[in-house]
């Protein structure tokens, strides 16, 4: 089976409030076995705009793995808190 993967590009608009989302969405990553690849970090824009600055890639072991957490009981609370304090895409694309 192919790895799942959850690309979200943000733009954090309340950082104190989003500070309680970083707190608590690891534990739920990884209770469906995903795996943070990417969590922010230096980049460089090479090709179009920088809209949304912060840019996190996890990795699921399957492409249904990873659509099953972002529709979990679990998630639902802690995504709320990032739809509330943040903008974006969240993506999300089966491996190869």
């Amino acid at each position: 089976m192919s790895a799942g993967y959850v690309i979200a590009q943000l733009k954090v608009t309340n950082p104190e409030n989003y500070k309680e989302y970083v707190a608590k969405v690891s534990e739920v990553v990884k209770k469906f076995g995903g795996e943070y690849l990417v969590r922010n970090g230096e980049y460089q824009v090479v090709e179009g705009e920088d809209n949304f600055p912060r840019l996190v890639i996890i990795k699921f072991p399957t492409y249904e793995k990873a659509l099953e957490w972002y529709h979990s009981d679990e998630y639902k609370p802690v995504k709320d808190i990032r739809l509330q304090n943040s903008e974006g895409n969240n993506i999300i694309v089966k491996g190869i």
